[in-house]
């Protein structure tokens, strides 16, 4: 595995690599790697010859109140399991390669963003937008892969490559989550004993949503107040959302008739900290 820190330098050797006929599949990062990390990896190097990976730990999409500086940064140690994943190209620049005196450029998509994570997060997706086209500049990607966890990244990032018309094939892979069902995440370190024993409830009411919609439930409020009466019962973690949305605009739905995205937020009450996920509820025909 090659490890570039030079933006300029990475560009050049994709480029290269590009020229030759060959694809990328690109992961991009913010370290602190684990199980959901590997499985991004291993789907970037089934579609595409060669795989990269990107570490960087993204001021511009923390909050002043967020958790910036001690998010984890073991680099040495996810070099070493990105590798033996199968990454061959590793991109780790610096903060002030990527964000240089008297940078002035963002990029924003509007409105989707202002709902689910957004709305408590102000600025949040327009750090993401910006560091990911950044980052397709540089690696050039014929296929950048993204988890489902994120889902409202991911929804945000095909817009911005669409609207953009940036020549990348976005494929978003299945959650990956622990033996009790809590999705698989850096934070999920950060997590008390106490806490680490309650927030299975998060995923549990979640399935038992896709089972009452498997069953016939069709009305997004009846699967909502289900959910929140869940998650009523639960002693070490509290929603911020809860929400049943369309999967392109991300509007509430009140009668689902196509895919819809159930999505929440919980923050912990010992730890603070803040987790999501999501199902998606199948495409259906009219009613």
């Amino acid at each position: 595995m090659d490890i570039h820190t030079d933006p300029i330098e990475m560009q050049t050797l994709c480029r290269s690599i590009r020229r030759k006929g060959r694809t990328i599949g690109f992961v991009p990062t913010m370290g602190a790697l684990h199980e959901g990390h590997f499985s991004l990896i291993r789907q970037a190097r089934a579609v595409a010859d060669i795989c990269a990976v990107s570490i960087f730990v993204n001021p511009a999409q923390f909050g002043p109140s967020e958790d910036y500086a001690k998010y984890p940064r073991p680099f040495e140690k996810d070099c070493d399991a990105a590798g033996r994943e199968g990454c061959d190209l590793l991109f780790a620049p610096k903060s002030s390669d990527m964000y240089p005196e008297n940078y002035l450029t963002r990029v924003a998509v509007i409105d989707i963003t202002s709902r689910l994570c957004g709305a408590s997060r102000p600025g949040h997706f327009r750090g993401v937008t910006t560091i990911v086209l950044k980052l397709f500049n540089i690696v050039q990607p014929d296929y950048a892969v993204f988890g489902q966890k994120d889902a409202q990244q991911a929804i945000v990032i095909q817009r911005m490559i669409d609207d953009l018309h940036v020549p990348v094939t976005i494929v978003v892979a299945p959650t990956v989550r622990e033996p009790g069902g809590l999705a698989v995440s850096s934070r999920n370190a950060y997590l008390t004993k106490s806490e680490r024993d309650d927030v299975p409830r998060i995923y549990q009411a979640l399935h038992l949503v896709e089972q009452a919609f498997e069953k016939g439930e069709r009305s997004a409020q009846s699967l909502k107040s289900f959910l929140e009466s869940r998650f009523a019962e639960a002693r070490f973690f509290r929603p911020e959302y809860c929400e049943i949305v369309d999967t392109t605009l991300l509007k509430p739905l009140d009668h689902i008739k196509t895919t819809a995205l159930v999505a929440v937020a919980c923050r912990t009450t010992e730890s603070g900290t803040r987790l999501i996920d999501n199902v998606v509820l199948g495409a259906l025909k009219e009613e």
